[in-house]
């Protein structure tokens, strides 16, 4: 029995260092990872405002529901691992600048990702700036030490890669 006791004294002071570590960190972040293309920037806006056709290539969401337009700009909702997440476009300058926000601040996290296409030799290079917001402690320690600020986007941008047949090495 005593064992027992010690062993979950011990998991209840590691979630509370955790939490306390979470607590010291700030709750917003910018977090930026690029990645180049063989495409022209039209063909990778394309691939970015198909909202629809983004389940077909992006390993990580399991469906698309299209919302309302909000202010005449696409809205939708992603189901990923994450569970459901509300987006909208905030701003979009065809075909090199596109924001994307969070649309629901009961979220834990929120925050806006901008995706900028800049033209090179033989293609497009593509960047995906986060800056985001982590709410509760917890989330903060683990985004922070355990999953890291990049992970979503170089995953995003593998999977870009992927879909015009390319392989591609996110930098930051």
């Amino acid at each position: 029995m005593k064992w027992v006791w010690i062993v979950l004294g011990t998991l209840v002071g590691i979630v509370a260092l955790a939490w306390i570590i979470g607590a010291l960190l700030p709750r917003t972040h910018s977090a930026s990872r690029m990645a180049g293309y063989n495409q022209p920037p039209e063909k990778i806006w394309a691939a970015l405002t198909d909202i629809d056709a983004m389940p077909s290539w992006r390993t990580d969401l399991k469906s698309i529901k299209r919302q309302p337009d909000r202010d005449g700009r696409p809205a939708w909702v992603e189901t990923s691992g994450f569970g459901d997440i509300p987006l909208y476009v905030e701003l979009a300058e065809p075909p090199r600048r596109l924001v994307c926000r969070i649309a629901d601040p009961k979220l834990p996290f929120g925050g806006t990702w901008t995706y900028v296409i800049t033209p090179v030799d033989g293609g497009s290079s593509l960047r995906i700036t986060e800056d985001g917001e982590i709410r509760p402690a917890l989330f903060r320690f683990m985004s922070r030490f355990l999953f890291g600020y990049t992970s979503t986007m170089e995953t995003y941008l593998n999977n870009l890669g992927r879909h015009f047949g390319e392989a591609v090495s996110p930098q930051p």
